[in-house]
């Protein structure tokens, strides 16, 4: 029996019954497709809070228990066992590849990391101190370009080989704006190395010298891109999801979950929380700041604690946090900030001010820190919060488009304006 919801109009005293569907895990959901229909009405949800915007196989988060599963497998098991471009492979097929399939599926991103030449033009058009997410959302979205006619949405090939195209070209176009910025030359792509070291060698390697990144730093950099790679739906991968219901080019969609990303409330926040711990500037000033971030009349804020969904210990954070550490003695760590950073987790922890509004570090309080390690500059660190993202963006975008539910979006709103009036000349206004 199919279990339902009563729902009355307490003006007029009619019901409706909305089926409940259940989840693998989560909530139940309830479907109010009849409710305009049957009472003329709509929901209203501020900031989709508690709005299911789609069935979606892909990744579950449970923000009380703190748990985070793609496809199944807890973050924390991929994070130890598996490598980034295997978890695109889990996000994107659904299941693990085994060796040939994982071969054949690297391969295939190798052959498409080049863009076209004409492209590198794109850049100089940007001002030298352009912000790097600037130049990626701009230099994405005119990659649709150059897959607008050839691109069929509906042929699942297509599908999987814009996948491809993505996941090979963005690593080039992130490399390319952290280049530019800096002066330097651009690099092409060396086949021959994993994708982290490829990403590494076309954004740090010098022309005249050899190149040959640290395998503890390709590590880093490949675990924070797995804790990145999909977080379900999310202000971006909405986004993302909301171009696609459009039939917008695929590459157009990325861009969209680019420039939503860029926001300080989403993925800027760990550049901010350098900033916090730099202007906080020594573990004995902690509490004094603190205490400022509790006064409402001050505009202190505490950077990379809380999370929108989250409601105990983001499982990230404490990944990257055993990274930090691990880190400390094999790259150039920024050891006074991660001892600052330690200190006000400690304290905000304790603190019942935090305890009572559940304010836990999440995955931008550390991830700062292993970037900066990297001598990646600040205004990078989303540009590499994008590149890791793709992955779930063209996942999310794949599923959607083979979703039987799939239409153009459409949120309602309640209107609050003035009534129907006549228009007035200007001759005659008051």
């Amino acid at each position: 029996m199919t279990r339902t919801v009563t729902i009355t109009d307490n003006e007029t005293g009619k019901q409706i019954e909305c089926p409940v569907l259940e989840g693998t895990y989560g909530a139940a959901v309830i479907s109010t497709k009849a409710l305009y229909d049957e009472l003329g009405m709509f929901t209203f949800d501020p900031g989709y809070a508690t709005t299911a915007s789609c069935r979606s196989a892909i990744t579950y988060l449970d923000g009380e228990k703190g748990i985070l599963l793609h496809r199944g497998y807890p973050v924390e098991q991929l994070a130890e066992k598996s490598t980034f471009l295997e978890v695109v492979y889990l996000l994107i097929h659904g299941e693990l590849p085994n060796k040939k399939q994982m071969d054949e599926w690297s391969h295939s991103i190798k052959m498409h990391g080049m863009t076209h030449e004409h492209l590198s033009r794109f850049y100089t058009a940007y001002r030298y101190d352009a912000h790097p997410m600037s130049i990626m959302a701009g230099v994405t979205s005119a990659i649709a370009s150059y897959y607008y006619d050839n691109t069929d949405i509906k042929d699942p090939e297509n599908r999987l080989l814009t996948a491809r195209r993505v996941m090979g070209k963005i690593p080039n176009v992130a490399s390319k704006c952290y280049r530019y910025a800096s002066g330097l030359p651009f690099v092409y792509p060396d086949n021959s190395l994993n994708y982290v070291e490829n990403f590494m060698y076309m954004t740090f390697s010098w022309p005249s010298e050899d190149y040959e990144p640290s395998p503890v730093a390709v590590r880093a950099l490949d675990l924070l891109f797995i804790l990145h790679a999909d977080h379900e739906q999310n202000a971006s991968t909405s986004t993302v999801r909301l171009a696609g219901s459009s039939e917008a080019n695929p590459f157009a969609c990325v861009a969209a979950g680019i420039t939503t990303l860029w926001g300080k409330s989403h993925g800027g926040a760990n550049e901010a929380v350098i900033r916090m711990l730099e202007e906080i500037g020594h573990p004995g000033n902690v509490k004094k700041y603190i205490e400022r971030t509790k006064d409402k009349g001050d505009p202190s804020r505490l950077m990379g604690f809380g999370h929108r969904v989250y409601k105990n210990y983001d499982p990230r954070a404490k990944i990257i946090r055993e990274a930090c550490h691990d880190l400390l003695e094999q790259v150039d760590l920024n050891q006074p900030l991660f001892e600052i950073a330690m200190e006000l987790e400690r304290i905000a922890l304790e603190d019942d001010y935090f305890i009572e509004r559940k304010l836990y570090p999440n995955v931008d309080f550390y991830s700062g820190l292993i970037y900066q390690a990297l001598r990646i500059p600040a205004s990078m660190f989303t540009v590499m919060f994008a590149l890791a993202r793709s992955a779930g963006w063209v996942a999310q975008w794949m599923e959607f488009m083979e979703d039987e539910d799939f239409r153009i979006g459409r949120p309602r709103q309640l209107y609050i304006g003035p009534k129907s009036r006549d228009y007035v000349p200007i001759e005659e206004r008051e």
